[in-house]
């Protein structure tokens, strides 16, 4: 199914089936799982069961497709859209000719070629460096990991699961991922235990035995460990981040004001504080500096002039830049690529 939506402000979006969006419009952060993203732009995100999504703003306009055809995915490479290893399961768009030609043309008739389609395109970006045999057996642990995460056991009981020599799966994952098997481990039961503390109104106590921790104490160190604040804690920060209108009156002032104010000073006053309270709060809810948010506006408003059709040097000019190598300079350090580059890059 096929639709087209503008999203509420920090309402969570459950994911109940294997859902495809594609971000049409809009600025600001959107939140997959706890984690916050800017670098949504240009790219296609997978998104499967259990998983949650929330925009922090109320710009955005977003195509959305959901795959009922639970067949489509008795296909093993698809996991590789849906099961998120470090990040969010997404292509690049805009690198991707096939794709914009089936949502320009078709989208509406066979959503489930778009799956073939981006799994092509996924190989083709190949964002961990391995080879299709390789990616398997990290999606097959990945599979176990999924399945397995509340039941306790220990990283060789999940490994031998596989039938794989303990030390190559170990070596595989972390040359490839750059995390061990156990940081996979922890990172899956951490999120989801984010979820049950959030979401629902199980007791503390409840939620450890469900993980299968005979001492609650022990998990609220375990996850104090990990996240810096007791799953009370959590708990309340999380239902105060959502009635919170900060993020959105941030974003605003950054759509009207980034390219001709770009010191800190100015957006703290703007949002009557000083600017390190200002500073530690953006860091607080976003977990990226002031000056990240307002270059990554400057670089999202440069690549939309730039595929409209004007020149660098316009761009330039219309960013605040007083010279256009100045600005190409600036778009190769944060992107890594010039705007010529950037304009160039496709695939068929």
């Amino acid at each position: 199914m096929v639709t087209k939506f503008s999203p509420e402000t920090n309402k969570v979006y459950f994911i109940n089936q294997y859902t495809l969006f594609h971000i049409l419009e809009g600025s600001g952060v959107i939140q997959v799982d706890f984690k916050n993203y800017l670098d949504w732009d240009d790219k296609l995100i997978f998104l499967e069961k259990g998983q949650y999504i929330k925009f922090n703003s109320d710009t955005f306009t977003v195509r959305k497709i959901v795959f009922g055809d639970e067949k489509t995915f008795q296909n093993k490479d698809v996991r590789v859209l849906f099961k998120h290893l470090v990040s969010l399961g997404y292509i690049n768009y805009q690198e991707c000719d096939a794709c914009q030609r089936y949502l320009a043309e078709t989208v509406f008739s066979s959503p489930k070629d778009i799956i073939d389609i981006s799994i092509n395109q996924w190989y083709w970006q190949n964002p961990f460096n391995a080879n299709q045999e390789e990616y398997q057996v990290i999606f097959d642990l990945k599979e176990v990991i999924d399945q397995q995460f509340k039941s306790q056991l220990s990283v060789p009981a999940l490994t031998q699961t596989l039938q794989l020599k303990n030390q190559h799966i170990h070596h595989l994952v972390k040359e490839k991922v750059g995390l061990t098997v156990k940081n996979l481990l922890t990172q899956k039961q951490i999120i989801e235990s984010k979820k049950d503390i959030a979401f629902s109104d199980k007791t503390i106590q409840s939620i450890a035995f469900d993980y299968g921790y005979k001492d609650p104490s022990y998990f609220n160190r375990i996850f104090k460990n990990k996240t810096g604040v007791s799953p009370g804690e959590f708990r309340d920060k999380f239902g105060h981040s959502l009635e919170d209108s900060f993020e959105q009156q941030l974003f605003e002032l950054l759509r009207e004001f980034h390219t001709s104010n770009r010191q800190t000073a100015f957006y703290a006053e703007k949002m009557f504080m000083t600017e390190k309270t200002f500073s530690k709060k953006v860091k607080d809810k976003l977990n990226v500096s002031i000056g990240q948010l307002i270059r990554h506006q400057i670089i999202k408003t440069a690549k939309q002039h730039l595929q409209a059709g004007a020149k660098i040097k316009e761009v330039a000019f219309a960013l605040g830049f007083e010279e256009a190598n100045h600005f190409s300079a600036f778009f190769k350090h944060y992107t890594q690529q010039t705007p010529t580059e950037f304009l160039s890059k496709k695939v068929p």
